[in-house]
């Protein structure tokens, strides 16, 4: 049985906060990028506004490609602990993009998450500022 690791990697960000955003998500299968996509979110949005783009972006990239078990990692931990239900979503302008990555996450077969240090984001933190230009 060959068993294929599948990770998202997501990132946003916005500058300044709240500004011109940019949003970033690459897929990896057994640690060789083979997706990537970048996403300019606004010109006045929120650096959670952008990590929350990241993240639907990746769900969207990886379900057209017919992936359907993740381990997903940003460096966002508000993003990663509202979607694992630890943090409530509290924010208006964040509970549409919470409800949108809810229901994209329901089309996968699994799904782990996991909060990584910014240092081993920097391929998405990459994504997500080509994003904002």
């Amino acid at each position: 049985i060959i068993i294929m690791m599948y990770e998202l990697y997501f990132d946003g960000g916005a500058n300044p906060n709240p500004g011109r955003a940019g949003a970033g998500a690459v897929v990896y299968k057994n640690n060789e990028e083979i997706l990537c996509t970048s996403h300019f979110v606004g010109i006045n949005q929120t650096n959670n506004e952008a990590e929350y783009t990241g993240l639907i972006k990746g769900f969207e990239l990886a379900l057209k490609n017919e992936i359907y078990d993740l381990t997903v990692k940003g460096d966002s931990q508000l993003v990663i602990k509202q979607m694992k239900g630890e943090y409530k979503v509290k924010a208006e302008n964040l509970k549409i993009l919470y409800l949108k990555a809810k229901e994209l996450e329901g089309k996968f077969s699994s799904i782990i998450y996991l909060h990584v240090k910014r240092d081993f984001n920097k391929r998405a933190d990459q994504l997500a500022t080509t994003g904002m230009e």
